[in-house]
């Protein structure tokens, strides 16, 4: 199951980063400072999901890179418009007169709208753009989907949902035939819905829709990272459509809501708005996060009673 930490303290910039059991895959979302990211941490980063990039969410992408450089792999970065601009115009603001280009790759993914993503490479030492193509999806892998939204902050802040790939339980005990390599490819003609595929089992053939009965789907795990969003409508509607009924959203939560009014002026969440959209969502459990640095422990706690009061509907 995949599993999130949050690694900026309460007065540090939001970064939380996604890994992937048994796999050494990190995903990071946000690169705000973040004095518990360490540094084996970052080199096991193979994809970074930028919501937006104001400060708080951007400003310790030097640092990321930073320890990158040398790693020889690619790297997949997301983000909202003219992030392309943004790495490459970071990158260009070094001198890379010992680096050779094989140090590292990024691949940029600038995500224009919900139905197109233009995809740039860029690699050391001149960091020169170059436009490999455009998609109508933004990331998958072996381990995960990733579905998103884009949400108004007076600015277009992406928020993230990451999918586990579904897996296939084959029930051993209910079968009365010996192990072999056909239980795999059971397994790929249930995957691939194809039912009348030949399965061969020893000297017998079987239609593969005949041995469905031995193998159980089971559904990935649904993890969310929605952050920095202003309280309308119109970005709720976003976020049902990408987010109902998600295992486990982390969710911006800016303002207490005796400072809700800051929160209509800068395009924030407050406490009691965030947990309502995630009851509204269904969504099995919530957390929290990115308070405003104006904030001590003791606003923190105010906050989450409030986020958890309205998300339970206590």
């Amino acid at each position: 199951m995949i599993q999130a930490e949050i690694k900026n303290l309460l007065k540090e910039d939001i970064s939380i980063l996604i890994k992937i059991p048994n796999s050494g895959k990190h995903y990071l979302c946000d690169c705000g400072e973040a004095g518990l990211l360490t540094v084996r941490e970052v080199q096991s980063v193979s994809a970074i999901f930028i919501s937006h990039t104001h400060i708080d969410h951007f400003s310790n992408f030097d640092g990321i890179f930073r320890h990158q450089i040398g790693s020889g792999e690619k790297v997949v970065i997301c983000g909202p418009k003219n992030i392309h601009l943004q790495v490459e115009s970071r990158l260009k603001s070094y001198t890379w007169n010992l680096v050779g280009e094989k140090a590292i790759e990024y691949e940029i993914r600038e995500i224009v709208s919900e139905k197109e993503i233009h995809v740039y490479k860029i690699h050391p030492p001149y960091w020169n753009l170059e436009l490999v193509t455009r998609q109508n999806f933004l990331f998958e892998d072996d381990y995960v989907n990733v579905d998103f939204a884009i949400l108004d902050h007076k600015t277009d802040s992406i928020a993230y949902l990451f999918r586990e790939k579904d897996t296939i339980t084959f029930h051993e005990n209910a079968s009365v035939f010996k192990n072999g390599k056909w239980i795999s490819e059971l397994k790929a003609a249930f995957e691939n819905d194809d039912p009348d595929r030949k399965i061969q089992i020893e000297e017998a053939v079987y239609n593969a829709s005949d041995l469905f009965y031995l193998l159980t789907r089971n559904e990935g795990y649904t993890l969310g990272v929605i952050m920095d969003h202003a309280v309308c409508e119109s970005n709720y509607e976003k976020i049902k459509k990408v987010f109902t009924g998600a295992d486990k959203v982390y969710i911006e939560t800016f303002y207490k809501d005796e400072d809700q009014e800051f929160a209509k002026i800068n395009y924030h969440s407050y406490a009691s708005a965030s947990g309502r959209i995630m009851k509204e969502c269904e969504v099995k459990e919530s957390v929290p996060i990115h308070f405003s640095r104006r904030y001590v422990e003791s606003d923190q706690l105010e906050i989450e009673e409030a986020f958890y009061k309205a998300f339970h509907g206590n």
